[in-house]
């Protein structure tokens, strides 16, 4: 995939940003340097490879150190919903904004 300036041109009208020219060029090389190292990647095979949940668990001698899943902080809900306009079974009601 290989981006034109017209493509820089229009994704700056969508991050309303104002390229001037020699931006504009520059910004065009670094998103096609990107691209392409993207299609390396899409190159490689990896039929058969099991996807790893972190990169450290490769590593034989590294333990990942995790805490142990434990409740730190007292339940302060109460007094958080104080100030909240409405409040019903412990959840914040917000108006509606999507139809």
């Amino acid at each position: 995939m290989s981006l034109t300036s017209t493509d820089i041109a229009r994704i700056a009208n969508l991050a309303r940003l104002e390229l001037v020219p020699a931006e504009s060029a520059r910004m065009l090389g670094i998103m096609n340097s990107f691209f392409d190292i993207v299609e390396k990647m899409r190159a490689v095979d990896t039929t058969g490879i099991t996807p790893l949940a972190h990169p450290v668990v490769t590593l034989s001698d590294v333990a990942l150190r995790l805490r142990d899943d434990v409740v730190s902080e007292p339940d302060q809900r109460a007094a958080n919903q104080r100030s909240a306009p409405a409040v019903e079974q412990g959840l914040f009601l917000v108006p509606k904004v999507i139809e």
